[in-house]
């Protein structure tokens, strides 16, 4: 067992998603012990590589809630990070909607007094739609720190995302 803080990254099927081990690796490069939670979407594409994160993790990597008899499969988080967020899960969570355990876990845990921070990932024209400034209100009444625009990742113009070029370690010192 780590004497070090836990950390749930949590990563939605958004491009930077492709380079999740690299924000893994900045979280544990500050003191992190990083458990690695995907939305089903995002379990998809690393489903090749799925035993790859759990080497880096030292922990089963979760995308799906657990059985009633299945005991817990992670150590208790100090912090929980969701990112990238994508346009969806941003607008599922701002209306309560907990269908997945990668937006169960913060939607839960920032009413457990965990610290929860979001950087999402996602294009101006996605941005634009009136739901994501309610939903990033309803998260931040909340006490969730949503890191969008000039404190976190402002949203890039449609087909120019760099997503290789992701701000992880912006995301991660948003938790300092």
């Amino acid at each position: 067992m780590s004497s070090r803080r836990v950390l749930y990254l949590i990563a939605c099927a958004a491009g930077p998603t492709r380079y999740v081990d690299e924000g893994v690796r900045v979280a544990q490069g500050v003191g992190w012990d990083v458990c690695l939670v995907l939305t089903p979407s995002a379990a998809r594409w690393w489903e090749p590589r799925m035993r790859e994160l759990a080497e880096l993790t030292g922990h089963p990597v979760r995308s799906r809630y657990k059985l009633p008899w299945e005991s817990d499969a992670l150590p208790r988080a100090a912090a929980m990070l969701m990112a990238p967020m994508s346009c969806t899960t941003l607008n599922k969570w701002g209306a309560g909607i907990a269908d997945t355990l990668a937006i169960g876990l913060p939607s839960e845990g920032v009413h457990l007094g965990v610290p929860v921070a979001a950087m999402p990932y996602f294009n101006q024209a996605q941005g634009a739609q009136p739901a994501v400034a309610v939903s990033v209100e309803r998260l931040r009444a909340q006490g969730v720190r949503v890191l969008i625009g000039a404190d976190g990742y402002p949203p890039h113009p449609p087909k120019q995302g760099n997503a290789k070029a992701f701000p992880w370690d912006r995301a991660v010192a948003a938790l300092s």
